[in-house]
């Protein structure tokens, strides 16, 4: 018997100053069978971060993505808005290692990366890394878990 299982989802978006390296990561991982969404910007021309941001962090916490990378020029701003949406753990990386501990320690499900910041050889590794990379639990899964309660919380919809 042959199980079918769906591929994994992901969406990415960009604002003006991501949107050259989301271009890249879009054709790296529908190489790597994910099936991707592109939520924009499909231009340099100057576009708000946070729509975008919260598009992709929303698209998460609904379930209609497992994962999302965001872009934006120093990343900071789209880790800020994706940071808003309830279950959302987005972290800005720019080295492997900071992927590794941010799948590893915190469980992350949205990966930020600054354009300026992260060149596009080093994004894919970053981006290969952080997809392959498990959450180990243990004693990390009680810190995610006190994260989860505050947001539940405090949270107001």
């Amino acid at each position: 018997m042959t199980t079918s299982r769906r591929p994994f989802r992901i969406v990415l978006a960009a604002d003006h100053g991501g949107v050259a390296l989301k271009a890249v990561l879009i054709r790296l991982l529908s190489g790597m069978g994910w099936d991707v969404r592109d939520l924009g910007t499909d231009s340099t021309d100057p576009v708000d971060y946070p729509d975008y941001g919260f598009a992709a962090a929303e698209a998460v916490r609904r379930g209609e993505a497992d994962r999302a990378i965001l872009l934006c020029k120093s990343g900071i701003g789209m880790a800020i808005a994706a940071n808003k949406s309830s279950g959302v753990r987005a972290a800005l990386v720019s080295t492997v290692a900071d992927a590794l501990l941010s799948r590893r320690h915190n469980d992350a499900n949205v990966l930020v990366l600054g354009a300026l910041e992260v060149p596009p050889r080093r994004a894919r590794n970053i981006v290969r890394a952080w997809l392959a990379t498990p959450f180990e639990g243990g004693r990390h899964r009680r810190r995610v878990e006190k994260i989860r309660r505050y947001e539940k919380a405090h949270w107001k919809e």
